[in-house]
């Protein structure tokens, strides 16, 4: 089918303002990458998965100007936490406020740097599980960043690191336009915890590939605030092995528009993929969640638990899929998404699904919107907890279920204080 007129002028606009990175082992991808976007173009507002979401913002051809918020007194998210930092400031990999990248059972490069090589390890897997993730839908942003990616971290973890690694996205430019993409195998038996927290950009464009070989585990969990003019288009594509696990949460404060995918192919017996999410929106503020986990193998269980807050006409999105292939008998397949709406003028879309060729399986799939418990509101105020608080208690309450899907308490924990503390800031 042709392409309209109108999504080859602004796919064609968009990529003239961009250069792509030549030579070495990635160029062949990129190629691919290239023509792929050709062919389908950049997301326009009819497209079935972005008619919840205006794409407009993160194809344009410039990034619309973020103020960077001025730091506060409170402290970076994980700063209490031992860690590997790795920063990149508007996109670019900052050597001096990163830790040296040694560490044992992992071996960290950059992208910019490996690039030039014309063998590497990753070579099998740059671009694959994106462009594996584009069956049955197109992903167009994620192609952009294989191709057009200037860094990012290419990640072969072999043991069990000492310490999470800890990616971290400075915001310095008003008009930053950053496209990062990160690359990780995870090999048989080992095990990493990886953490991402910062603004990043004015507009931020990021692709992470993970491949989760039998028997690995990998906890993600990510932070995205602060600037709240900031917008970001991230995506996740992870394929897991046999006995492999995949666990990865989500907390979203401020930001005027976020869109974050998720895609995780379960392709070996016995595999467990856990996706979560919460976010917090006042205002100007629109959040998507777009998931899609694909069981193709025996007995394996995936989670998407997501919750989201909204007030002062905030706007939330949700579209989650499962789809069970014919043959993975024995799946367990949950799918949660809720808000909370604090006021008339937010709104909160959803769009869940199940496809399902398996005749052995067990999957459901609920999305609620509500107000606070008046019942619960008044037994709070009844025994003198004013009001500001008894709602921000309830708050916390609603978001538990999310927050208990990251398995470190530690880290759980650090989120816990700062949804307390966001829900505190907007009290006053």
């Amino acid at each position: 089918m042709a392409l309209a007129q109108t999504k080859i002028d602004a796919t064609q606009e968009r990529l003239n303002a961009l250069e792509m990175p030549q030579g070495g082992w990635s160029s062949a991808a990129r190629a691919d990458a290239l023509a792929r976007l050709h062919a389908m173009g950049l997301p326009a507002r009819r497209d079935e998965y972005w008619k919840y979401t205006r794409p407009d913002t993160l194809i344009q051809a410039e990034a619309l100007e973020a103020a960077v918020f001025e730091i506060t007194d409170e402290p970076q998210v994980f700063t209490d936490i031992d860690r590997l930092k790795i920063v990149f400031v508007d996109g670019v990999f900052d050597p001096e406020a990163s830790d040296d990248l040694s560490l044992e059972g992992v071996s960290i490069e950059r992208l910019a740097d490996a690039k030039q090589s014309d063998i590497h390890w990753a070579q099998g897997l740059y671009g694959v599980l994106e462009k594996n993730g584009q069956d049955p839908v197109e992903r167009p942003l994620a192609t952009l960043n294989t191709a057009f990616a200037s860094d990012g971290v290419l990640m072969h973890v072999t043991g069990k690191p000492s310490k999470p690694i800890s990616l971290i996205y400075r915001h310095v430019s008003t008009t930053s336009d950053a496209i990062l993409h990160h690359v990780v195998k995870v090999d048989s038996g080992a095990e990493v915890t990886i953490l991402e927290n910062g603004p990043a950009a004015a507009r931020f464009n990021k692709c992470m590939e993970i491949d989760i070989a039998d028997g690995a585990k990998l906890h993600h969990v990510r932070t995205q605030g602060r600037d709240h003019e900031r917008r970001a288009a991230t995506h996740m594509f992870a394929r897991l092995g046999a006995d492999a696990a995949f666990k990865s949460f989500t907390l979203t404060v401020n930001g005027v528009m976020t869109r974050n995918e998720c895609v995780i192919e379960l392709t070996g017996d016995d595999a467990i993929a856990h996706v979560a999410g919460a976010a917090l929106g006042d205002g100007d503020f629109h959040h998507d969640d777009t998931v899609f986990i694909t069981h193709d193998a025996v007995n394996c269980e995936s989670r998407q638990v997501f919750k989201k807050v909204l007030r002062n006409g905030a706007t939330g999105v949700f579209q989650g899929k499962i789809l069970v292939k014919a043959g993975a008998q024995k799946t367990d397949g949950y799918q949660i998404s809720q808000a909370l709406l604090l006021d008339d003028d937010s709104q909160f879309l959803a769009k869940p699904e199940l496809e399902i060729y398996a005749d052995d399986v067990a999957c459901s799939h609920g999305s609620t919107t509500g107000a606070i418990d008046e019942d619960a509101l008044f037994y709070l105020r009844s025994r003198g907890v004013p009001v500001g608080e008894a709602t921000d208690l309830l708050t916390l309450s609603f978001l538990a279920e999310a927050v208990e899907e990251i398995e470190d308490s530690a880290l759980a924990e650090e989120v816990s204080e700062r949804l307390a503390s966001w829900l505190t800031r907007r009290r006053r």
